[in-house]
Parts: C-alpha cells; sequence; structure tokens
C-alpha cells in the first residue's frame, strides 16, 4: 500500500475544503489555538511512517489520553476493572448527568467523562505518584520521551470545568470513588492536559495497531486479548455520541479530543494522528472526520 501517495493526495482535498467547525470555547485556552492548522501522520507496524502539514506542532490531545490512562489501569487491574465501567456506548453527550443517574454511578464506558474520572480513581488508589506514573508508561510506548503535561491547559480545565466537577461529586454520591473529589478532578484535568503532535501520537498509539506490544522494542504492554477489547471499545466508544456515524464512514477504531485531534487504528497494520482544531457540533474535528473518511476510502481499508 502506497500510504504516501493516498495520503497525500486526500491531504490536498480535504485542505480546499471549507472548515464549517469552530473552536472549543468553553475551555479558553483551546480558543486560542491557530484554528488553520491541520496535520496528519501515519506509523505502519513496518516501521515506515510519513506524515504532511503541521506534524510537529504540539496540541492538547484533551480526550485522547483517556485510552492511554484506560491502558494503564487495564493492565494494572485486569478483568476486574469492569466492577466500576460498563462497556456501552453512551448515546449521550460526553459528560452527560442523566445518563449517570440512571445507571446508578456506574460510567457507561471509559471514554466519556464520568468513566475516565473512576479511571483517574483507580490509578490514584494504584500509584503514589499517578501523574508520573501515567507519563512513565505513556513515554515507554514509543523512542520519544519528549511528551509533558501543560500546566497552562491544565490551570485553565481546573477553572472551567465545573461539569465534570458535578459529576465526579455525582459518581462519589454512588460510592464509585475511593478518594476524595478535589484530588481526583486534579489528576484528570492534568491527564487532559497532556500535549503531543501527530508525528508523537502515531508512534505512541502504534502499540493497539501491533497486538498490545510497543514496536520499537517488542516489549508487551498489554495483552492480545486486551489490545483487542481496547479496540473494540473505541470503535464502539470512541467519538462520544458519534462514534456510530464514524464506524460507518470511516469503518477503525479510534479516538478524539476536543483538541480537534484523532487517533485511528488499523489492527495489524498502521495507526494514524490527524489534527484540525475546528470541532463540529458532536466535538469532533470537522476536517480530521473528513480526512479519514476519504482516506479509508481511496485505500479501501478498513475493519469491515
Amino acid at each position: 500500500m502506497d500510504y504516501k501517495a493516498i495520503l497525500e493526495k486526500v491531504y490536498n482535498q480535504v485542505s480546499k475544503q471549507e472548515d464549517k467547525g469552530a473552536l472549543a470555547s468553553y475551555i479558553p485556552e483551546l480558543a486560542r489555538v491557530d484554528p488553520l492548522q491541520f496535520a496528519v501522520h501515519v506509523s505502519n507496524i513496518s516501521g515506515d511512517s510519513f506524515g504532511l502539514g503541521d506534524i510537529q506542532t504540539k496540541f492538547s490531545i484533551q480526550s485522547m489520553a483517556k485510552v492511554l490512562s484506560f491502558c494503564l489501569a487495564y493492565k494494572t487491574l485486569g478483568e476486574s476493572i469492569w466492577k466500576r465501567l460498563g462497556v456501552e456506548p453512551s448515546g449521550n453527550a460526553f459528560n452527560s448527568l442523566v445518563q449517570l443517574e440512571n445507571d446508578q454511578g456506574i460510567p457507561r464506558n471509559p471514554f466519556i467523562n464520568a468513566g475516565a474520572i473512576v479511571i483517574a480513581d483507580i490509578l490514584i488508589s494504584q500509584f503514589e505518584d499517578p501523574s508520573q506514573a501515567l507519563l512513565d508508561f505513556i513515554r515507554s510506548l514509543s523512542p520519544n520521551q519528549d511528551i509533558a503535561f501543560s500546566n497552562t491547559i491544565f490551570e485553565s480545565e481546573k477553572n472551567h470545568g465545573f461539569r465534570n466537577i458535578a459529576l465526579c461529586n455525582f459518581i462519589k454520591s454512588f460510592n464509585n470513588l475511593d478518594n476524595e473529589p478535589e484530588e481526583v478532578l486534579d489528576f484528570y484535568f492534568k491527564l487532559c492536559s497532556l500535549e503531543m503532535s501527530c508525528t508523537q501520537l502515531s508512534g505512541v498509539y502504534l502499540f493497539l495497531a501491533n497486538n498490545g506490544k510497543a514496536l520499537h522494542n517488542n516489549q508487551t504492554i498489554i495483552s492480545k486479548s486486551q489490545s483487542k477489547r481496547i479496540n473494540a471499545l473505541m470503535q464502539t466508544c470512541g467519538f462520544y455520541d458519534e462514534s456510530g456515524e464514524f464506524a460507518f464512514k470511516v469503518g477503525l477504531p479510534g479516538k478524539s479530543g476536543v483538541g480537534g485531534g484523532i487517533i485511528a487504528i488499523h489492527p495489524n497494520q498502521y495507526a494514524i494522528a490527524v489534527w484540525s482544531p475546528k470541532l463540529n457540533k458532536k466535538g469532533n474535528s470537522f476536517k480530521g472526520m473528513l480526512f479519514l473518511e476519504q482516506f479509508t476510502t481511496a485505500s479501501e481499508l478498513s475493519i469491515f
């Protein structure tokens, strides 16, 4: 497969199309990002990689980090993790309180905000310094060590995360948090403040295309079964209440973030990262979604 030729063709096509999205204004720092930036980078399990656009520019990966925090928690706890989480698509907004009440404080899946808050609580209980443990885990996934949290984004999230504060306290009222809400929220906001470039992202997430093994050192990160299940969760739950649309149009497991990034996985093939900051009405990158739909159509490669 000539990924380079297909990427160039689709990138040029999408670059010319009108971007009908808008920046995520409810987090002030995200509203300050240059809306015209656009990048795509693919890494495959043969060790090749290629990208176009602003591929070295770091941005806030936001909810894309929820896959990585979940991987660490799943690796640590194993199957007992499902006592506190579900595996079903939400069908509602990613910060829905209504659904959480109906489900008695058990988040529908790990990738909605409530689910990621429970994962944050789990990691706090498992590690003396959960922020450093998560950072060390992420840095172990690729040779690139230049990955860090953004204090500016963290403060912006913390000062405006009123809905997440409500969610966290609501979960606590159902006894599905072991730690104090303030501590859990601090770590949750921190993990959402991770910054990476598209080049870094496609390398970091490549282990999910490689049956749970890091390509650069062949180390097993998670089991093949766990990798399969995480990809299944990304396929059904990775795009909030637009997950069905992404599965229908793109046909790959993936995860988005309100920073405008998307990571998509083709098992046994590649990981591809796309970034365009302006979001559609569901909170997913407008051009990112468009690019991946056209890319899988042109390459005739999806999991279906």
